[in-house]
């Protein structure tokens, strides 16, 4: 019989919630080429529906994370364990901020542009994240 512990569940809800917040970036990029060819509305509506999935996962994310910290013994691990942690959690609020500058804003450029750094923030900090477990 197999156990689980409240670690393995904990691990299992941030990783679950980094997949659909990043994975979820990733999808709805490679899906909004063909949606504007539905109509200039369909990618809006993909959207918005995406947010209501996302953030509450970007939340889920942020509250494992900090749980995960609480979890780990700061005084026993070095100066680059440290600077890693504060990386990822930079690019962290990052995506979170240009995700959330993304939803509000009507000019196309910055849509972009945060759409972008949104991903690729957020795929920072899953490296990161992997780093701080691997390393």
């Amino acid at each position: 019989m197999v156990n689980f512990s409240v670690d393995d569940v904990r691990l299992f809800l941030h990783v679950l919630s980094v997949s659909v917040w990043v994975g979820g970036q990733i999808v709805l990029a490679a899906l909004v080429p063909v949606a504007r060819q539905a109509g200039p509305e369909v990618p809006r509506a993909m959207a918005r529906r995406f947010q209501t999935v996302a953030w509450p996962f970007f939340v889920l994310a942020v509250v494992t994370g900090i749980w995960n910290v609480f979890e780990v013994d700061m005084g026993n691990r070095s100066t680059s364990y440290h600077i890693t942690l504060g990386i990822k959690l930079l690019v962290v609020a990052v995506s979170g901020l240009t995700a959330g500058i993304h939803g509000m804003t009507t000019n196309r450029a910055v849509r972009a542009i945060t759409g972008a750094a949104s991903l690729v923030a957020g795929l920072a900090a899953t490296l990161f994240g992997i780093m701080l477990v691997t390393g």
